[in-house]
């Protein structure tokens, strides 16, 4: 689907969509759409933006994530790159998926003007692949502590191929305990 300034790509996992944005410009500068209700409606984001977060990753090779929100408070994120350069990584933890634990990752930058959609049941992360990075995230639900989860990002039963060496990750994000066999997802 295409709108004026936003071009909706399915990715590799069904529910993971990839935005090509579009920059409009002049002399004094450009504009770029990050979001438009009507545009996310058509394509299944149907909960109002209830939470809207800034990022700075400092460090190149930082990982972030993988994060998630159990239900009732699953959310989906928008995420967009308006600084520096990111791997940005989607894994399918919905119980039942025929996709479940398959990862898609895209590279996200003011430059490409992508960005991702992450759907409810699926865990978020990000490497940052120069330093200084700033996102911007779309949250579909409040933040919850009591719901907020986790799993490593260096988990071999998701296998993600980071780019970098991890340089630098959170104690929280390092605390996350290795999936196991009776992990069977999340329950939406």
């Amino acid at each position: 689907m295409t709108t004026s300034q936003l071009d909706f790509v399915q990715s590799t996992i069904p529910g993971v969509i990839v935005i090509r944005r579009t920059r409009v410009e002049d002399s004094r500068g450009f504009l770029s759409r990050l979001y438009a209700a009507d545009a996310f409606h058509a394509i299944g984001v149907r909960k109002p933006v209830a939470q809207i977060n800034h990022t700075l990753t400092r460090r190149t090779g930082t990982v972030r994530g993988l994060h998630f929100q159990q239900p009732p408070h699953a959310e989906t994120k928008i995420v967009s790159c308006v600084r520096g350069e990111v791997f940005d990584v989607a894994v399918d933890l919905r119980k039942g998926s025929p996709t479940f634990l398959r990862w898609h990752a895209e590279v996200l930058s003011p430059e490409n003007l992508r960005s991702l959609v992450i759907p409810e049941g699926f865990a978020h992360g990000f490497q940052a692949l120069v330093d200084n990075c700033e996102l911007i995230y779309l949250h579909t639900a409040s933040y919850t502590q009591d719901a907020e989860r986790g799993v490593p990002a260096i988990d071999p039963a998701i296998g993600i191929s980071w780019p970098l060496g991890i340089s630098e990750m959170s104690d929280r994000d390092r605390s996350h305990q290795l999936l196991n066999a009776d992990f069977e997802g999340v329950q939406l």
